[in-house]
């Protein structure tokens, strides 16, 4: 059960981005994360979620993003 709550660390890791990116992102309300006592929370499960809710990548209809 311990391991149902992470730190911004060990979420950074799991999505492969900096530290900061993680926290500034936490503190935008951008990842399901809450705070105790200062740092920073995130529970596993949520996390997950949030995950499997994001974009993914690929193609998308063809055509170019540069206005033409």
């Amino acid at each position: 059960m311990a391991d149902d709550v992470l730190i911004i660390k060990e979420v950074a890791a799991l999505l492969k981005l900096a530290e900061k990116t993680v926290y500034a992102m936490a503190q935008a309300g951008e990842i399901p994360a809450f705070k105790i006592r200062g740092p920073w929370r995130i529970k596993r499960t949520e996390l997950d979620q949030w995950i499997d809710a994001q974009p993914r990548g690929g193609v998308s209809g063809g055509g170019n993003d540069d206005g033409c």
